[in-house]
């Protein structure tokens, strides 16, 4: 079974009100990646989560909302913990790919547990670092039957 590591933007359309094709293409992933118990989050992407649904959705959840959706997402997938590890690899992939400092710390995420695919819209499609893929699954040809 391939895991497939979900980023913060995909965990953030499901409850945006405002984009209601993204908002029920988040809902189908992530529903999918939970019943083939293929997803995977971060606590990066669970604290990136809080911070931009409290702040940035309109209208924005409020704290209590958040973290019930927060302790939810923690029941319906693996959560991966924040290690060392982690930054030390992230630090090379902003040093050897030019990658901003978190999209670095997820790809590193993803290295380090063995997981081949992560699902995001801030990547390009098809781009393949140290075995770790992305995968948009907004882009128009996406097909979540292919992956989940």
């Amino acid at each position: 079974m391939r895991a497939i590591l979900i980023d913060t933007n995909v965990l953030l359309y499901a409850y945006d009100p405002n984009d209601l094709a993204r908002s029920e293409r988040a809902q189908n992933v992530l529903r999918h990646l939970e019943e083939s118990n293929m997803g995977r989050v971060s606590v990066q992407c669970l604290a990136e989560f809080f911070s931009i649904a409290t702040r940035k959705l309109k209208p924005p959840l409020s704290s209590a909302e958040a973290l019930t959706q927060i302790e939810l997402l923690a029941r319906s997938y693996p959560v991966l913990d924040l290690t060392l590890g982690v930054i030390l690899e992230a630090a090379r992939g902003v040093r050897d790919y030019q990658l901003a400092y978190y999209d670095a710390q997820l790809w590193a995420m993803a290295k380090l547990n063995q997981i081949p695919i992560i699902f995001s819209e801030d990547m390009p499609s098809a781009l393949v670092l140290e075995g770790v893929g992305y995968v948009n699954p907004f882009a128009e040809n996406f097909v979540l039957e292919e992956w989940a």
